[in-house]
């Protein structure tokens, strides 16, 4: 017979991650939680496709030219660098998501964004009392007529407030806090987040009001919830940052509007959080100064913003039985390869020393065109020999001791020129140069490496 649906099947899902299963088991097999696996009716499988009926459009087709572009223009935050990030500011409608750890000082600016958006803004906080909040816009020096707080965590309440106040934006801190009647679950749970942030991206695209969500991330730096809450949203920026370093940087993950791997630099402060246009100076500890054995100066891209990278390296000690090497702002197994590189082709004895080996400011650089800067920090350690302080070094490093080419050159050339340096050694046919900067080629490891002897 056709048209026949099968009978359907009892599934079990999990309450915290998603994850399905076709029979109960008391831990769940993809996030190992104990007892959350609950019982869910899969629905009926017809046997072939049925037809959709047409329904009824929300709005006509139109052509693409008329459509109207004013409502799609991105309006600044008043804060600079977060702008830079979005594309230009934020879309009206458009749903931010903002993740980081712990105490990184997401809540510290978007409470800067309330205090500079113009409009009026609605400050909707789950995990602290509208008092605390109040207590560091007083620090901050964000206290204004036209910010509202609400320490809600109930969604009801949150739309509630909305309809009486009106907002041009609406901030929730944090989305995993929120929780709604509508469904089951516990609040922070898969089922309630993922319904929370439909609700409110529905009533943001419904009312033109843009919405800027915290979130939280799991011990692995990951976005707490479920994988579709990145989806459901317009811009998802991961705010990332050292505790020991008052630098703090805004990345771009997913941009509807914009190019999504756009970085924003800040410093973090006792009066609160301010954006860095130009943060040269926390990554170059020595610039203008004398030379010192043991530090190479790079320009690394994150994302397509050209960075100052001071590399430093320390070698020490001799006839050492096992030498320790310690990496901080590095990649471990990188720097082992170029240590081995240095002592292969380049005859830099270094098997019997300790190697030590940083960046400054608290950068992470992973990319490999820092890679000859940071060998030639090593050599200048071993040998004693500074570098000039006017050099900036580029290029990648291969295991034959070869020196390859790297992206992105003459926009790290020209940010180089831009910091007051004169000299760069370059991978062979670098291109376009910036005038007045002295340009050398340099095909391998071991021919740089005999000038420091």
């Amino acid at each position: 017979m056709t048209g026949r649906t099968r009978a359907p099947r009892s599934a079990y899902r999990c309450s915290d991650c998603g994850h399905q299963a076709a029979q109960w088991v008391g831990r769940c097999p993809s996030c190992q939680a104990w007892g959350t696996l609950e019982i869910t009716a899969a629905a009926a499988t017809p046997a072939r496709s049925r037809v959709v009926a047409a329904g009824a459009p929300s709005s006509p087709a139109r052509r693409i030219g008329d459509v109207d572009l004013d409502v799609a223009r991105a309006r600044t935050t008043g804060v600079s660098e977060l702008d830079r990030v979005l594309g230009g500011g934020i879309v009206p409608g458009a749903v931010v998501l903002l993740a980081g750890e712990p105490g990184v000082g997401k809540s510290t600016l978007l409470l800067e964004v309330a205090a500079k958006a113009t409009g009026r803004v609605l400050y909707v906080t789950g995990e602290e009392s509208a008092g605390q909040v109040r207590l560091r816009a007083e620090r901050t020096g964000a206290v204004r007529d036209e910010l509202y707080l609400a320490a809600e965590s109930d969604l009801g309440a949150i739309v509630a407030h909305i309809d009486d106040l009106r907002p041009d934006l609406l901030i929730v801190d944090s989305i995993q806090t929120m929780s709604t009647a509508d469904v089951d679950g516990s609040p922070g749970g898969v089922t309630q987040t993922r319904a929370v942030t439909v609700a409110l991206t529905g009533l943001a695209k419904d009312r033109g009001l843009p919405v800027l969500l915290v979130g939280h991330v799991t011990k692995d730096g990951n976005i707490a919830g479920p994988r579709v809450l990145e989806h459901l949203v317009d811009v998802v920026l991961s705010f990332e940052g050292d505790k020991h370093s008052t630098l703090r940087m805004v990345r771009g993950v997913k941009n509807r509007f914009g190019p999504a791997d756009e970085v924003g630099c800040f410093e973090l402060r006792d009066s609160g959080i301010v954006g860095l246009p130009d943060p040269s100076g926390l990554f170059l500890a020595r610039f203008g100064g004398p030379p010192v054995p043991g530090t190479a100066v790079t320009i690394v891209m994150d994302g397509r913003r050209p960075l100052p990278a001071e590399l430093q390296a320390l070698v020490t000690g001799k006839d050492i039985p096992s030498p320790r090497r310690a990496v901080s702002g590095l990649d471990n197994s990188r720097v082992a390869m170029l240590l081995a590189v240095l002592q292969k082709r380049a005859g830099v004895k270094l098997h019997d020393a300790e190697v030590y080996a940083a960046t400054v400011g608290g950068m992470r650089v992973v990319e490999p065109a820092a890679d000859l800067a940071m060998a030639l920090a090593i050599a200048s350690a071993r040998t004693d020999v500074a570098l000039p302080s006017d050099l900036v070094v580029l290029g990648e490093l291969g295991l034959a001791g070869e020196v390859r080419r790297v992206t992105g050159l003459d926009r790290r050339l020209a940010e180089a020129a831009r910091l007051g340096f004169t000299h760069a050694l370059v991978p062979p046919d670098p291109g376009t140069t910036p005038k007045g900067m002295r340009i050398t080629e340099v095909h391998d490891i071991e021919s740089v490496v005999r000038t420091l002897r």
